[in-house]
């Protein structure tokens, strides 16, 4: 008889790393997401009362697949409408059995169902959370910071939704495959986004646990898709971005890249991240996750803040505008030509930005400006960038940064 702390740990492990799975298989089997995410709940409890007794099993995500497929089945035999189902999927299954190894993973099927285009993109990230990584409605309430009983109505949309308008529960053909997994990425990245912007102490724990567990399942997409390069090259993005994170803020005021303690970056994720992203590469197939990645490999391998091959950052810079064209990559282009060409060049090029109204609000383009005219010896007119910077921050760790440059002139 195993320990109780060992059964808890085994269990937690479990639940970690086979919740996805059994999840999934469930969906396809009931197509039913309620129900679903029910049994496997029913089976991850049952672990918890008959592995103290019998042991943990060899496999324990086919055990609680196993466990919760036989939950199903007794909550569709209780009545007619499911009974009538179950006759289907019996004769479905006889007639179509496939051989093993033909069998796909579930979890590629629910991955792009869960980001299919036709739902509405916050009810993809929720959904995604909610079936693939297992966290609570609670959770993911607190990591986005919204109320709990908003986030348990836009799950329940998002199921009805698919439901309704009869979004099949598959990978997309080959011709839609590129369109739709950009919108799958997209998700993971805006996940692993909002927990690494999470600077201030209020939400800081619960809005990590996001970081954890986008590269998670994004190491889960590498593994189902192992011949796509963009999902390799955004793994390769978040491993390079995740090991610069505890140096990021000092005492709640946010640190930029420049003024951060590199000795305290984690050398193992960085070291994984251009394996990573040298893999992806190797596929000779670009993409902007993987330019991005590549960004971050120049700035996470520089000795220091000095030795930064600025001019390499602004070609890849400008390669990432060919494929991704954005405001933002623009904005962030400037700052490495100004660091590569001078700072009149880089200035050139955020003042065109700013006249054309496209980042109108968006608080980095005035701390941009501010930051290049203050290198420029333009005082006054860098003091007048940083105060529009510090009333459009949107966090109290960045609004502190900013208010601090503005008191250094």
């Amino acid at each position: 008889m195993s320990g109780p702390d060992h059964i808890r740990t085994a269990v937690a492990d479990a639940y970690r790393d086979e919740w996805g799975q059994v999840v999934a298989t469930l969906i396809g089997f009931t197509g039913d997401w309620d129900l679903a995410e029910d049994c496997a709940q029913d089976a991850f409890a049952a672990a918890m009362t008959t592995w103290p007794r019998d042991g943990v099993p060899h496999r324990p995500g086919a055990w609680l697949t196993t466990t919760a497929r036989n939950r199903a089945i007794d909550r569709l035999r209780r009545d007619a409408a499911g009974a009538a189902k179950l006759r289907t999927l019996a004769l479905t299954e006889e007639r179509d059995e496939p051989a093993v190894d033909e069998i796909p993973d579930e979890r590629l099927r629910l991955i792009f169902t869960c980001c299919h285009p036709a739902l509405p993109f916050p009810a993809r990230v929720a959904l995604t959370l909610r079936t693939l990584a297992g966290l609570s409605t609670a959770e993911i309430a607190r990591a986005f910071l919204t109320a709990e009983p908003a986030m348990a109505k836009r799950l329940v949309r998002a199921k009805r939704k698919i439901r309704e308008a009869g979004i099949p529960y598959r990978v997309p053909p080959a011709e839609l495959l590129p369109q739709r997994l950009a919108a799958v990425l997209a998700v993971l990245y805006l996940i692993f986004n909002e927990g690494y912007s999470a600077v201030d102490e209020g939400d800081d724990r619960d809005r990590r646990t996001l970081t954890a567990e986008a590269i998670r399942l994004t190491r889960v997409l590498v593994r189902l898709m192992p011949q796509e390069p963009e999902p390799v090259g955004l793994l390769a993005l978040m491993l390079l971005h995740e090991a610069r994170r505890a140096t990021r803020t000092d005492d709640g005021v946010l640190v930029t890249l420049e003024f951060q303690d590199r000795s305290r970056w984690d050398r193992a994720l960085i070291s994984e991240g251009v394996a990573t992203l040298d893999q992806a590469l190797a596929k000779q197939r670009p993409g902007p996750y993987q330019v991005q990645a590549a960004i971050a490999a120049c700035h996470a391998t520089a000795a220091d803040a000095a030795s930064t091959d600025w001019p390499q950052i602004a070609a890849l810079y400008s390669e990432l505008a060919r494929l991704a064209p954005s405001p933002v990559v623009d904005l962030n282009r400037a700052v490495a030509v100004a660091m590569a060409d001078g700072i009149p060049a880089g200035l050139a090029l955020v003042d065109e930005l700013a006249a054309s109204g496209l980042l109108d609000g968006y608080h980095l383009l005035h701390a941009t400006r501010a930051d290049l005219l203050r290198r420029a010896g333009r005082t006054a007119e860098a003091r007048a960038a940083y105060e529009d910077s510090v009333g459009l921050a949107p966090s109290d760790a960045e609004r502190r940064y900013l208010a601090e440059r503005l008191r250094g002139l």
